[in-house]
């Protein structure tokens, strides 16, 4: 078996592991559609590589309003990787008590809301902040992180805590401690990391299971959709529509913001 074939053979492992959370993941599609069916919203957050479930999610093509996407840049943009807005910097940044707070600071939040924190070690302040203080607003806090790995890592905060003490339902992208999953012989450390493959099948099963739930229930839903499906005049008309209804939601979510 050849490197790649490995990880691809891993990652129908993956699979297996994902399709046994289904219970879990419709549960997690039922507050969602719950929230955003009574006019509320689902919160996303992540840092680090996590960004990508929080995109995976909204907006890309094949997803629709109802979700705030929280991506701070000082956490996340990776480009540089070393230098000014290095990875130094964000790996640093993401265990700085306090940041959390600052960070929800300008979003307010009802309790119809949810929110969907992702962290894959579950370990980082930051992210197990941000889910404290979604939990502290009274909403219900869904997290996605890889249990193996979360379990064989030490939280950064000082009492210990870690996301899945401030989460109502987790759920496990199913990489393994380490996140990579290929030994190639003469290096002494693995390759090719999992939870991406596993992350972005949950994030993608809880937007179809939502938008089942939001259509049964007669809401209409303006899926950003490509022109090459139902030509660019349309295409045009869905990307307008969405990103209008994504403007008013957030405009309705913050309109009494500071006043409290």
């Amino acid at each position: 078996m050849t490197a790649g074939e490995d990880y691809l053979q891993q990652c129908k492992g993956l699979h297996e592991s994902v399709a046994a959370q289904l219970p879990a993941i419709r549960r997690a599609a039922d507050w969602f559609a719950d929230s955003i069916g009574r006019g509320g919203l689902v919160h996303l957050f992540g840092s680090g590589h996590s960004r990508i479930f929080v995109e995976e999610m909204w907006p890309r093509y094949g997803s629709f309003p109802g979700f705030n996407p929280i991506v701070e840049l000082s956490l996340t943009f990776h480009n540089m990787v070393s230098g000014a807005n290095g990875q130094r910097q964000a790996m640093f940044l993401e265990n700085v008590p306090g940041l959390a707070g600052r960070i929800l600071r300008n979003f307010e939040s009802r309790e119809i809301d949810c929110a969907f924190v992702a962290s894959s070690s579950g370990c980082n302040i930051v992210p197990i902040e941000m889910a404290e203080g979604f939990k502290e607003r009274g909403i219900k806090v869904v997290g996605l992180f890889s249990r193996e790995h979360s379990e064989a890592s030490s939280s950064k905060r000082e009492d210990g805590r870690k996301l899945q003490d401030f989460a109502d339902l987790m759920l496990d992208t199913g990489a393994p401690v380490g996140d990579a999953m290929v030994k190639i012989t003469g290096v002494d450390t693995p390759v090719a990391p999992g939870s991406t493959v596993g992350g972005c099948m949950i994030v993608n099963a809880i937007k179809a299971e939502v938008a089942q739930l939001l259509v049964d229930a007669g809401h209409p839903l303006e899926v950003l959709t490509a022109g090459a499906v139902v030509g660019n005049e349309r295409a045009t008309e869905l990307f307008e529509a969405a990103y209008d209804r994504h403007a008013r939601n957030m405009a309705a979510l913050n309109a009494t913001l500071g006043e409290s």
